[in-house]
Parts: structure tokens; sequence; C-alpha cells
């Protein structure tokens, strides 16, 4: 007798921060995953060989019927948040296209990550977009678990990111009346946990799961959580006459979040999300850790090479994005994209060549200018040169650059061990097209303080003539490694 087929799971929202992590977990297990995802080719590096990336966009109902093909269990961890626009209808649209394919299709089970909110206050819109999603994913007639979690402590969220920025570069700082309201953090951990257990409960009835840690915390206490945690000693001083809309701005000068995030941030936690049903803890195996534990564990992934995935992802599948020094969390993305007429080999084999004595491909006088700057502070300069003038390794130097990351074709990172006021990152990424190849290069830096924040914009239109010039000269150089 033959096994069956194993049913599919599918993930809307695989390109974003809790998506991300929960596509691996699933691939630990060996769950068959498929993703949907707007532009396939984003997500197509970071899965496993077993999982599908199938187009499709939920703005469009037309595209979905072929990614639920087949599938048993579908999660919805798509959100809005970043949208200027009415996100209020985007998210109903958004919702009501996915319940419908999916019950089109007889998906089993929808799983759905909301917000926790006090259902006798006035929920801000940010909140009450999340409760609707709800409602339409349960008025779809098919089984639906709906997990309503409160802050998300792990490394590259945005609620970590914002109170890491806030405690590292404000050792005196002005906090208004919401950052006292009672919310209940939990580990990014303990939230997979639930998504991942919940694809093998029981059949049963529509089912909603408050989840949240073990203690209750305000950002004011979970500032100085993590104070003490990184050994800063901060200083806090109680402003109440700061609005939700002042506080965004204050957030957008002070921290790298954008301050449309910011202000719809601010206004969902400005009624306690805490925990009062606690069904969660008796139909779950487990219990979730504290918010120290939680902030630990954020730490020591912070101090990876980079974190698994961070909560600005998902600006990587919106089309035609244009990136040019713009705050993502606490790091600054510079990114250009460039089209090659040349295989994806020899369009690597010219990063490849990079540096030393094959030059930088645009300004070598301004890379030894900063390498000559470098060297008069105590730092490596540019004089070390490479290894090997075509191939390069894991761990080897080239000029002020060490190679942290390297697979090819497809991927070449670089370290700066430069004198910075942060740390820097220069990465190439190459994908194959119909007529060639794509090179996305990607400058990276994570400030310290004000005086890191400085150093970028002062150097910013340099930057910015340098690395495009670079771009440009690594097309050039594969086209004549090509023979064109």
């Amino acid at each position: 007798m033959s096994t069956p087929e194993p049913k599919i799971v599918l993930i809307a929202g695989a390109t974003g921060y809790v998506g991300g992590r929960l596509l691996r977990v699933l691939e630990e297990k060996g769950v068959p995953v498929r993703c949907l995802a707007r532009r396939p080719e984003v997500l197509q590096t970071r899965v496993g060989p077993q999982t599908e990336v199938i187009k499709g966009d939920l703005a469009f109902p037309e595209t979905l019927p072929a990614a639920f093909d087949g599938v048993s269990c579908a999660y919805y961890l798509v959100h809005s948040l970043g949208n200027r626009d009415d996100f209020e209808s985007e998210e109903e649209r958004t919702a009501q296209h996915f319940a419908t394919a999916a019950r089109n299709a007889g998906v089993r089970r929808i799983l759905y990550l909301g917000g926790l909110c006090d259902e006798n206050a006035p929920p801000s819109a940010h909140m009450r977009s999340r409760l609707r999603v709800g409602e339409i994913l349960r008025g779809s007639g098919l089984e639906t678990i709906e997990f309503r979690a409160s802050i998300i402590i792990g490394s590259g969220s945005l609620s970590f990111e914002l109170i890491r920025a806030l405690v590292h570069r404000l050792p005196v700082m002005v906090t208004p009346r919401w950052v006292n309201v009672k919310a209940q953090p939990i580990a990014i951990q303990d939230v997979l946990a639930y998504l991942t257990v919940a694809l093998d409960l029981e059949p049963g009835p529509n089912r909603i799961y408050e989840i949240g840690g073990a203690e209750r915390m305000s950002y004011l206490d979970l500032m100085r959580e993590y104070g003490q945690i990184a050994g800063l000693r901060r200083f806090f001083i109680p402003v109440p006459v700061l609005t939700p809309w002042l506080s965004s701005l204050w957030l957008g000068l002070v921290t790298p979040v954008f301050s449309s995030i910011g202000r719809k941030l601010i206004e969902s936690i400005t009624t306690p999300s805490v925990v009062h049903n606690t069904k969660a803890l008796s139909d779950f195996p487990f219990k979730p850790q504290g918010v120290k534990d939680a902030i630990i564990l954020a730490l020591r992934q912070e101090d990876r090479q980079f974190a698994e995935t961070r909560w600005t992802d998902a600006l990587s599948s919106v089309k035609n994005i244009q990136w040019g020094g713009v705050v993502f969390g606490n790091r600054i993305v510079d990114a250009r994209r460039i089209h090659v007429d040349t295989a994806p080999e020899n369009t690597f084999a010219a990063i490849q060549r990079i540096g030393g004595k094959n030059g930088w491909y645009y300004g070598n006088w301004l890379w030894r200018l900063r390498g000559l700057l470098d060297w008069a502070i105590g730092g490596v300069g540019m004089h070390r040169g490479r290894r090997d003038p075509e191939q390069l390794r894991l761990g080897d130097v080239i000029d002020c650059w060490r190679v942290e990351e390297i697979d090819a074709p497809r991927l070449l990172r670089l370290f700066a061990e430069m004198r910075l006021p942060g740390r820097a990152w220069l990465q190439f990424e190459v994908t194959p097209e119909e007529t060639g190849s794509q090179i996305v290069q990607t400058a990276l830096y994570d400030p310290v303080g004000v005086l890191g924040l400085l150093y970028w914009y002062a150097l910013y239109p340099i930057h910015q003539c340098v690395f495009a010039g670079m771009l440009k000269g690594v097309a050039r150089k594969a086209r004549e490694i090509s023979g064109y």
C-alpha cells in the first residue's frame, strides 16, 4: 500500500520577520513548505532545496490558485504596517482574497498571527486592522487558529530594534506616557513554537489564543531591563505632554524607525496588551520564557554576522523600491542593482577580482585617500592587498576588508576592518536572468551613536558616487571577461 503524499503547508509572508524564521523552523522539521511571493527571485535564495516558491500577489486574486493547490494548512503572516495609504482597507482586501483562495482550494486550516490588545479600550487603526483580519479569516468557513501577541522580543524585531537603539544612543531620555503602558512581551522563539505546534492540534472550532511571556512589562521596564543586561546606566525624565504624533517624530530623529511606522506602533501601545485568556498555557506543551532570557538570547543573535531575519526584510518584496541611505531597523542600507548581459559565473568572476592591484573599478584615488586616513589613526589602511588576484576564499583579506561570506557564483560579503564609528559591510549578490544576470550591490552600516550617523551622512555623497561607479565598473569587467 503506497504512503499518501504529505500535505503542503503554505506561508504567505515568508519574506517578513516572523515568516522568514518560521520557514526555517518548518524546513528543519521536514515539513513540505510552499511560499507565496510577489517576487519569487527575492525569496528563492533563502529557502531550502525542497521548498517551493510560487509567484502570487494577494492584491490580485487571480494569481493565487496555483499557490493554494494541494495545501493543507496556510499561514497568514502578512502585514501592511509600512504603507502610508489606507492600510486598513488594503489589509481587509488581501485577507479576503487569501480566505477565498483557501476556501476554494479546500484548505483544512488557516493559522494567523495578529496583535494583542484590550478589547474594552478603543483600538488604534493598526490594532483595529489586525482584529478585522482575524474576523475575515474566521469568516471563511475554514478552521482558523488566531494568535494574538504583544511585543515580540528577538534580534531584528521592530520592538527590539527600537528599544536597543534608544538605550544605546541616549544616556538621558525624555519619556512620554505611553512608555508606561503595560504589555506582555514574548520571545520570538516562543511565537515560532506556538505557530509550529498549532499545525498538529486536533481539528476543532475556530480558536483565538492570547500569547505572551512570563511577565507583564512596559516599554520603560523593557528599556531598563535592556540597559541592565547591556551594562548601560540610563536616566529617564517623564514628559507627559508628548502626543503619539510628536513621539513618532522624536523616534524618527533619535531611532532608526520610520516616523510613519513609529506613529502606528505608538498608537497601538497606548492601551494595554496583556494576556487575559490563558488557554494557550493549557493547550500547548510548553511555557513561554521570561523577558530577561529573551533579551539575552536576542543579544547573542545580534552578535552573529547577521540576524536570521529583520523586521524590514518584507520590504524587499516591494516592487521598484529605491534604497539610498535609508535607515532600516538599526542598520543603514544603501543598495543598487544593474543588469549585465553576461553569465552569472563571469559576472561573479569580475566581483571576485575586486581590490588589491586590480583596484576597485572606480575612484581608486579616493580609496587610497581613505586608506591613508585610516592608517594615520592607527587603522589597517589599504596596503594589505589580497592573497590571489582572481580567487577568494572565506577569511581572505582585500585591502581594508575581509571576506565574511562567499558562495560562488551567488554571494560575496565583505566586512570592513578600517576604523569606523560602527560596523560596515559591502555585499554583492548575483542572480541569473533570461538575458544575463543581475548584480545587487548593498552597503550596510551599523552606526554607533550620533558620531556614527554623522560619519555616514557626511560621506553620503561620496559613497553614492563611489559605489555607483564601482557597480558600473564591475559590469564592464564582467563583459571583458566574457569577451564582449
